[in-house]
């Protein structure tokens, strides 16, 4: 392979791996980023505008599909999607049954609308790698944009701030009910006396913490990790494309096998999320004796 075609199969697993992000530029002031380096030069403050669209758009089918089912629901032969939806409610309830020993109404609307969110913003990877990018650069270019400066990812999943965003809220639910239902006292106890007594504190703390800090980062990478390596490897199986028939050929096979591999791991990445939230939530509501 030359130089060349490396550079160009490098821009393109760059190009592929790029948000389209908003913020403020220090040299060109406010709007898009042309390049990662741009977007990097943001700071922390840039918002990932395709991450942003696609996580509301899907919790917003989400909702929108739920709720038509439920206000359609009846008691007599229930149509497919009621079957569908009650067949998921039921999964989730017996999952919470199971791992949350407390009692919360919020819990299990929460490890539904978290199974469904994520499960959707996963699914997004099995979409063709080159689609939506392609289709958003063409038209962006109607508005005079350089096809080659716009940035799409459709998959919110494989960018580290959705994935910590959702985990960071979960982590607030299990500090707000770990005080609500121990107090500040239990709950201070719990990460100062437990697992050696009064005489070892400082190890109680040092273990609890990181204990306590570990859930939430848990939560995000591995989801995060597990769809970003998804993610690339249908970009490194798509360099394969106008090689040659060959070539062709044995692009879309590995598409097809690594597509159906994949609908496993976007389950399971979802169904991960939703029991270890659930899990938290019921140590958060539990005292130890």
């Amino acid at each position: 392979m030359s130089s060349s075609e490396m550079l160009t199969s490098q821009g393109y697993i760059q190009h592929h791996l790029t948000n389209l992000t908003l913020g403020v530029h220090p040299e060109h002031g406010f709007g898009f980023a042309h390049s990662s380096a741009e977007a990097a030069q943001m700071g922390f403050w840039a918002i990932n505008v395709d991450t942003m669209f696609f996580s509301i758009l899907l919790g917003g089918i989400f909702l929108w599909f739920f709720k038509g089912v439920a206000e359609r629901v009846t008691a007599g032969v229930p149509s497919g999607a009621q079957n569908f939806v009650e067949w998921i409610v039921d999964f989730v309830e017996e999952n919470v049954r199971g791992s949350f020993n407390a009692k919360n109404p919020m819990v299990a609307p929460l490890a539904l609308t978290i199974f469904a969110w994520v499960f959707l913003m996963n699914l997004m990877d099995l979409l063709p790698v080159d689609l939506m990018p392609y289709l958003f650069s063409q038209f962006a270019a109607v508005f005079g944009a350089d096809p080659h400066h716009v940035f799409l990812k459709v998959v919110p999943t494989t960018d580290p701030n959705a994935t910590f965003g959702m985990a960071l809220t979960v982590f607030f639910l299990v500090l707000f009910y770990s005080f609500k239902m121990k107090g500040v006292g239990g709950f201070l106890g719990e990460l100062t006396l437990q697992p050696f007594g009064k005489w070892g504190m400082p190890a109680n703390l040092l273990l609890e913490g990181i204990s306590l800090l570990s859930k939430p980062l848990s939560l995000a990478l591995r989801l995060f990790g597990n769809m970003y390596a998804g993610e690339m490897i249908f970009i490194l199986i798509a360099l394969l494309y106008g090689g040659s028939v060959v070539l062709n050929v044995t692009g879309g096979l590995l598409q097809f096998v690594w597509a159906v591999f994949h609908i496993l791991i976007i389950t399971l990445q979802a169904f991960i999320f939703m029991v270890l939230t659930i899990v938290y939530l019921d140590m958060a509501h539990q005292e130890h004796h």
